[in-house]
């Protein structure tokens, strides 16, 4: 079966309100949708987790027309240098554009040999995989500790929703301590609580905050300080588990912190590689879960992989509930008493709505990739030349 040729296609994905964090409002995401087209007309579908990697795909693209798209090995091969020259740059832009080509080849290997992705992987251990409920301080939404509690309240009335997973920035510590009191009397003790503060505590505040937030059983606290040094440091003073977005194993091995890996699989390379990583996470000791605010596309592959792995046990990310669109029939996916199903059509199992591709495309023609790092408090402050 040999690639014809590869369409790379930016996306925006709003959320239903902006949510502050520690770079200013996040009012949603950016993706490009990769679709491997091949000459018996099988459709491969990706997902890269930026837009700047499309020119870069469009290029991959054009070396790959011909080759078999069942040789993931061999395409890989042709688009990507050795990784330890890979690993030794700053620019990752040829590890995502490949990262997102490799999952929509995956995607066609199912679809031609009628499998679902978990059965290429060695079938499956669970057929539902849990999500975390996200919450923080929304714009227009709720700004104060009662008003993030009774969400996560009408969450669980209205959805099942127990495990839950968010940001209080607005950076006050005293604010981020008093919402997750309000949380524990309002959710109870059972519920699970994680946090995340985007890197924004010097360490001396970190010290404070964990000290005043162990009491409330907190599951995990992604990125409270900057690096892994300062996480290190951190472990001294806290039992709460650490994560990061940051997928250095090596260094996280040797400083012994933090204690989970949370990222895309494209970032990683692709599935194939991320199978990889999290056999060495398993290996070492260090747990792993997925990321949020991707598509319907990259979330079938984080369905699958987390369906075929039994080290991946703890809820990935989610913000499934405040994206107003996908680009995948039926989607945004929606978690029902913390869990999705796994889809069992073959493949990632996930059909391309090509009229809601069209229309978040149009947005992101029309209005440029989301910006991330918008501040209304300090509307004069550039702090990112966007990439188109």
């Amino acid at each position: 079966m040999k690639i014809r040729s590869i369409k790379a296609t930016p996306v925006n994905i709003p959320l239903e309100a902006p949510m502050w964090w520690t770079g200013g409002l996040y009012p949603g995401t950016s993706k490009t949708i990769v679709q491997v087209y091949t000459d018996e007309g099988i459709v491969g579908l990706g997902e890269a987790p930026s837009t700047d990697v499309v020119e870069m795909i469009t290029a991959m693209g054009e070396a790959l027309t011909g080759l078999d798209a069942l040789d993931i090995a061999s395409c890989e091969r042709v688009c990507v240098p050795p990784w330890q020259i890979v690993q030794n740059t700053d620019d990752s832009r040829v590890v995502k554009a490949f990262g997102a080509i490799e999952i929509a080849l995956w995607d066609i290997r199912g679809k031609a040999w009628n499998q679902p992705l978990y059965q290429l992987l060695g079938g499956k251990v669970r057929s539902t995989i849990p999500f975390t409920e996200y919450f923080g301080f929304r714009a227009g939404r709720e700004l104060t500790p009662d008003a993030v509690a009774d969400y996560c309240v009408r969450m669980k009335e209205e959805h099942g929703s127990t495990f839950f997973e968010g940001k209080l920035i607005l950076g006050d510590p005293e604010l981020e301590v008093e919402t997750v009191k309000a949380l524990r009397e309002k959710l109870g003790w059972k519920a699970m609580l994680r946090l995340d503060s985007n890197m924004q505590w010097s360490l001396t505040t970190a010290r404070h905050v964990l000290r005043e937030l162990e009491p409330f059983n907190i599951r995990n606290y992604e990125d409270p300080v900057a690096t892994f040094e300062e996480m290190q440091a951190l472990r001294q003073h806290s039992a709460i588990p650490f994560s990061t977005h940051v997928p250095d194993i090596r260094r996280a091995v040797a400083l012994g912190t933090p204690d989970f890996f949370v990222t895309n699989f494209a970032v990683l390379g692709g599935i194939g590689r991320a199978i990889r990583f999290i056999g060495a996470c398993e290996a070492m000791g260090v747990g792993f879960w997925c990321y949020s605010g991707d598509a319907g596309v990259c979330t079938a592959a984080y369905l699958h992989v987390s369906a075929a792995t039994q080290w991946i046990s703890e809820p990935s990310q989610s913000l499934f509930r405040w994206q107003v669109g996908d680009v995948i029939e039926g989607g945004p996916f929606r978690q029902k008493d913390n869990v999705i199903p796994v889809p069992e059509g073959p493949g990632l199992g996930v059909t391309i709505d090509e009229a809601a591709l069209g229309h978040w495309n149009r947005h992101f023609t029309d209005h440029g990739p989301i910006d991330h790092f918008h501040d209304p408090l300090s509307p004069n402050r550039h702090r990112r030349i966007p990439l188109i």
